[in-house]
């Protein structure tokens, strides 16, 4: 799960990433089969009205942010370097197995993203952009190092099927 997005005015791609990431723990998601990038910055922001909590609605009935939301990847730890890093098994030598994805070519992989794009790019942290021939890429580095079995990929983003335009049959 990906939050590309940082800062208050992004409130709701943070809320949508955590709001995913409860969706699959209450259906029977272990966290450590679940990887999560997120800024991890709105919670304790000064503008937050509701200090250290993060709500999907306005009504503001349950808080998202609590002690049972494990971040992998926080803040400046979320670029596109450690993205693909991650997606394509290459992190760096002494990454802790919960910042790895141990996918295999049997395993079912969900990739969800989230933040600000446009044609063919998606946004990491208004510092750097992952484009479309990018993510192809990673993709496909993928498929040939037999990392999934399927992959099921959701993007919530302006312009999020430019993504695609790259991608092969």
């Amino acid at each position: 799960l990906v939050c590309t997005s940082r800062w208050w005015y992004n409130y709701r791609h943070i809320a949508n990433t955590i709001s995913m990431y409860h969706i699959l723990r209450e259906n029977g998601f272990p966290d450590d089969r679940i990887i999560l990038m997120l800024a991890d910055d709105i919670a304790c922001d000064a503008r937050n009205p509701f200090p250290g909590q993060i709500f999907n609605s306005g009504a503001h009935d349950t808080n998202l942010y609590g002690e049972d939301v494990s971040v992998d990847y926080r803040g400046e730890d979320v670029t596109v370097d450690n993205f693909v890093r991650l997606m394509t098994g290459r992190t760096f030598m002494g990454t802790p197995p919960t910042k790895q994805l141990g996918s295999t070519a049997n395993s079912n992989v969900f990739l969800y993203m989230t933040g600000h794009g446009g044609v063919d790019f998606l946004k990491f942290q208004d510092t750097e952009e992952l484009s479309g021939q990018d993510l192809s890429w990673t993709i496909r580095q993928m498929f040939l190092a037999g990392r999934y079995k399927s992959l099921f990929f959701m993007v919530d983003t302006c312009h999020a099927e430019s993504l695609l335009f790259h991608i092969g049959a």
